[in-house]
């Protein structure tokens, strides 16, 4: 792979550290990212180099306690070996940049959920670009969430192609609803929200809760990515609502993107 490529695939699990932390000790999440770390590390360096040792070798709980050792201990030690990989995985990308002769045609396939999270993460500039068109030519305006989900069905054609749009989910609480996506294969659901007037925040996050409850019921569901895009800023404080419905539910994986941010 190309050094860009292993700088990028280390530095997504550095930004995600901060969540993490946040999270309750050893949860679904901190293992998932845990794994996915280690085998970056080993597909970028190798199965049994002192890289893989390094990270592995990080302790996330006290070296010695008892039963009256307080809770804060604990998560002391476990917040302090997050920094400690978070200093690991920096440094494994100073060597990269320096030393590192990282063939072009190296592996590493990139995970769906990576690439559904770069799709979210850049569909505001997607949607601003198609506005600038040659001598003012007619374009896709994405004034609704149907505009929304016709743009991103587009973007998912790239690097998908069985995409089921519309899939039904079973009965939840006396009614069945439809997923804004399928990915079968890959058993990711994507469900899509616009804000507007009169769905803001506090509404996006009640909608998205019902949502969570009905689609992982799914069978093909492993995965739900909820992607809402807020061009106009409507959210006061999207970092809260992504950190409340990112989270593991009964098996299910919520991944919770909104965009853009800052505004």
């Amino acid at each position: 792979m190309k050094k860009e490529r292993a700088i990028e695939l280390l530095q997504k699990q550095i930004d995600l550290i901060p969540r993490i932390k946040q999270l309750e000790r050893f949860s679904q999440n901190f293992n998932k990212w845990q794994r996915d770390t280690q085998i970056i590390i080993e597909k970028i360096f190798g199965n049994d180099t002192r890289h893989l040792k390094d990270f592995d070798s990080i302790s996330y709980s006290p070296w010695a306690y008892s039963p009256d050792t307080p809770d804060y201990t604990f998560q002391k030690r476990f917040e302090d070996g997050m920094e400690y990989a978070n200093s690991i995985l920096k440094s494994m990308i100073d060597e990269i940049i320096e030393f590192s002769d990282i063939a072009d045609n190296d592996f590493v396939d990139v995970s769906p959920i990576t690439k559904i999270e770069r799709f979210c993460n850049r569909f505001h500039l997607v949607a601003t670009q198609l506005r600038a068109r040659y001598y003012s030519r007619g374009t896709i305006e994405v004034e609704d969430e149907y505009d929304v989900q016709d743009l991103f069905h587009a973007i998912l054609k790239l690097e998908f192609d069985d995409i089921r749009p519309e899939e039904w989910t079973p009965s939840y609480a006396g009614k069945a609803s439809r997923v804004d996506f399928l990915l079968k294969k890959e058993e990711i659901i994507i469900e899509i929200k616009k804000t507007r007037k009169g769905l803001t925040g506090k509404e996006v996050g009640d909608q998205l809760l019902i949502d969570i409850q009905r689609y992982r019921m799914h069978p093909n569901c492993k995965f739900l990515i909820c992607f809402v895009y807020d061009p106009e800023g409507r959210i006061p404080n999207p970092k809260g609502i992504e950190n409340d419905l990112t989270k593991s539910d009964n098996g299910v994986e919520i991944i919770t993107i909104i965009t853009p941010k800052g505004l």
